[in-house]
């Protein structure tokens, strides 16, 4: 069963946010949600998220370059970074500045998340490279690293994958 959010005074909601905080990085929209859960004082909580990012314990920039880092050892495009950084409350611009310094081939980390799943062998049929390109979507590749990841060794215009050149 749910408990009712308690009345916060700054004291409680900054213990409650450092305790959050010593597990890893949290965005403020992340920790805001947190802590409405937890406690009725709006503004309290609104202080002390401002007292977090003043003091440098709670920053947006920060958070932002570990998830791109994350995600990226995960194996994850572009696409779905972006998608799931917005959803942690990342503005759009800050987004993009931070998948701008990260400095990532997508196309040799697309051919790389293919080969670690599939290893060097082509696809038998048409039906499992269809998974494949399925597979590679949905970690948030798009239509050009997915033909590169996939693509043969082949001069022909039209390669083991059915792809026109």
């Amino acid at each position: 069963m749910l408990e009712a959010p308690a009345d916060a005074t700054p004291a409680k909601a900054r213990n409650y946010a450092m305790g959050l905080l010593t597990g890893r990085d949290y965005s403020r929209a992340e920790l805001a949600t947190k802590l409405n859960k937890r406690f009725d004082n709006h503004s309290a909580i609104d202080e002390v998220l401002q007292r977090l990012a003043d003091e440098g314990l709670q920053s947006d920039e920060r958070f932002a370059e570990a998830f791109v880092r994350s995600g990226i050892l995960r194996g994850h495009g572009l696409t779905r970074i972006r998608q799931d950084i917005r959803q942690k409350g990342i503005a759009d611009e800050l987004v993009g500045q931070t998948l701008d310094a990260a400095d990532v081939d997508w196309m040799d980390l697309a051919r790389e998340v293919a080969q670690r799943k599939f290893g060097q062998r082509q696809a038998a049929d048409q039906r499992e490279t269809a998974k494949r390109m399925r597979f590679l979507q949905y970690r948030g590749f798009n239509y050009d690293q997915i033909k590169y990841a996939l693509q043969g060794c082949s001069d022909d215009p039209v390669n083991d994958l059915g792809f026109i050149d």
